[in-house]
């Protein structure tokens, strides 16, 4: 089966032929919005993280992530200047990799750690999903690695 391309939509593939139009203009505005606010959120939750970087240390190293003291601030900076990266198009899939990555460990410390199951972990297991979306698709028509006409 062949891919839809994100940013045009075949009128021949809809069951409602004359929807093209929208959904291809939507397209761009609708990836931003879900960058933007994925990114926004991320650098919102990180805010603390940046301003007080080893105040996780004890956590991340009951997660068995030692040294704490690199851990801690590496988890600060993925967060922060992650998020800001994603909410920018900037850099966006290894910002949003990053982001993946501690999104996975959030995952198996509310699902195992905590012993919260699924419906602990379900937050986490969205918020990832919608990182590694931009890990794999980038940042779409409105970022800044389409601006620069470069991207990873």
């Amino acid at each position: 089966m062949a891919a839809i391309d994100d940013r045009t939509v075949s009128a021949s593939r809809l069951y409602i032929p004359a929807l093209a139009p929208l959904y291809s203009a939507l397209s761009p505005f609708v990836w931003f919005l879900m960058r933007a606010l994925a990114g926004g959120f991320l650098a919102v939750h990180g805010l603390p993280k940046i301003l007080d970087p080893m105040a996780r240390v004890g956590m991340v190293e009951s997660l068995g992530f030692y040294p704490g003291v690199i851990w801690a601030p590496l988890l600060a900076i993925t967060e922060f200047f992650g998020g800001l990266m994603i909410l920018l198009g900037l850099f966006t899939r290894p910002a949003a990799a990053a982001a993946t990555i501690v999104l996975l460990v959030t995952v198996y410390f509310h699902w195992i750690v905590q012993g919260e199951g699924l419906m602990g972990a379900e937050k986490s297991i969205l918020w990832a999903a919608i990182t590694l979306f931009f890990a794999v698709r980038g940042g779409g028509d409105w970022s800044i690695d389409e601006k620069l006409r470069k991207t990873f």
